[in-house]
């Protein structure tokens, strides 16, 4: 059976699903029920310094954007850091921690952009035991209109000098939590390792407003007549947090540097595609406040039957396999060719292929008096998307086409045989040579 243990920054874990910072982390009851259903690790709630208590709103502090079956896609919130206070935090993160050694605790933090402020709160952090600290670049509202949160993830040399006096006044792991509201994440990640970071975690939060009242004219969730933006997280956010992983992973300023992933991960596949771009363990959130603490139970037996099916015996065995595979537009092969197939055995006849191609695509599916739909294989570009409309699973799907297989004249699917494609007769290329 496959060895799900992690052992990220020298922070063991059983496992590499961990929980962000985030309600789910809140306080030590949380903490112990995540820890007894199987979570491997937590990022506790964003602390910040004793004075002025922060006061979240008492009304609606989530909106959601649901698909057709009411699955939970997006969540967006308006919550600000922990208002609980900084001692009782302080106090609950040793207790749990003494009794999970085995678990991984980090804790999440942020104060003003003052270096005495990070002074004083970082020797009292590391008093508690826990494991390292995460440093909140990234919350997109509510402390950013502070100085706080994505107000400094966006500026690369507050990056670099928070994380600086980081690992001037504390001794354990810093891990840097990045804002994806930049245009180039590579930027934050390489300030981050200059300044020392041992890791970054990403993404935080996309600044979003969900939806309207349109009733009320104001943004979800109000409170009383009024609304705010807040941070978008949930499985809709997957391809973009992908994709900033895949970034900072193949960028060679920031090659080798560990990577916390953040972003969408519902399933056990999900994690699996994080930890193949390079990341070294994964953090969930809005998975756990949808399906509650025990989904790691399913998160963990997926994770564990794909790796004994592929061979891989530890995380490390595929950790980072997709990063040289990602590149750049200019050098993808312009000589692949596929065409779309049509399995007639499982098509339904909805028609959704032949009005998508037909009227937003190439004109490359026919559709016959009685309904059966056919790829015309001259108009086919393998665009995909009559494969993305079709409501059958591999009901179409796209086939590469040798050299030789298809006849540029009548656009048909030919033997392989033809093997010799630039001196067959039904090439009009060579055909012109002769």
């Amino acid at each position: 059976m496959a060895d799900l243990t992690t052992e990220f920054l020298g922070i063991k874990s059983p496992n590499p699903f961990w929980l962000a910072s985030a309600p789910p982390t809140d306080k030590e009851y949380n903490v112990r029920r995540a820890f007894e259903a199987g979570w491997g690790g937590v990022v506790w709630k964003t602390l910040g310094e004793e004075g002025p208590p922060v006061v979240n709103v008492n009304g609606p502090r989530y909106g959601a954007i649901f698909g057709a079956d009411r699955r939970l896609l997006g969540l967006n919130n308006i919550e600000l850091i922990t208002d609980r206070p900084l001692e009782v935090n302080l106090e609950e993160i040793t207790r749990v921690k003494k009794d999970y050694p085995g678990h991984a605790i980090i804790v999440s933090l942020m104060v003003p952009c003052v270096e005495q402020a990070w002074k004083d709160i970082l020797p009292r952090v590391e008093a508690t035991g826990a494991d390292g600290i995460e440093l909140n670049f990234g919350c997109p509202h509510g402390m950013a209109e502070r100085g706080m949160g994505s107000a400094v993830g966006q500026v690369p040399e507050y990056i670099q000098m928070v994380t600086e006096w980081c690992k001037k006044y504390y001794s354990k792991p810093v891990i840097v939590k990045l804002t994806p509201n930049i245009s180039d994440i590579r930027l934050p990640a390489r300030a981050a390792k200059k300044g020392g970071a041992d890791a970054v975690s990403l993404i935080n939060t996309i600044n979003s407003i969900i939806s309207v009242d349109l009733d009320i004219m104001a943004p979800n969730p109000t409170i009383g007549d009024k609304g705010t933006h807040g941070g978008y997280c949930g499985p809709a956010v997957k391809p973009i947090a992908l994709n900033m992983v895949a970034e900072i992973a193949r960028d060679p300023e920031t090659h080798g540097l560990p990577i916390s992933a953040i972003g969408g991960i519902t399933t056990w596949r999900d994690a699996a595609e994080f930890i193949s771009l390079g990341a070294g363990n994964v953090q969930v959130c809005t998975a756990a406040m949808t399906y509650g603490f025990k989904v790691v139970e399913e998160m963990i037996s997926g994770l564990s039957q794909w790796m004994d099916e592929k061979g891989h015996a530890s995380i490390a065995d595929f950790m980072g396999q997709a990063v040289p595979n990602v590149t750049d537009w200019q050098y993808l092969n312009l000589n692949y060719v596929a065409k779309a197939v049509i399995n007639q055995d499982d098509c339904i006849k909805c028609g959704r292929c032949f009005a998508a191609c037909e009227d937003t695509s190439h004109q490359a599916i026919e559709m016959s008096e009685d309904r059966v739909f056919t790829v015309k294989n001259d108009e086919c570009v393998a665009c995909n998307l009559c494969v993305n409309v079709c409501p059958v699973e591999n009901c179409i799907t796209l086939e590469q086409v040798a050299p030789g297989q298809l006849d540029e004249r009548t656009g048909d699917l030919v033997s392989e045989d033809y093997a010799n494609w630039t001196t067959h007769p039904n090439n009009p290329s060579a055909t012109a040579a002769e």
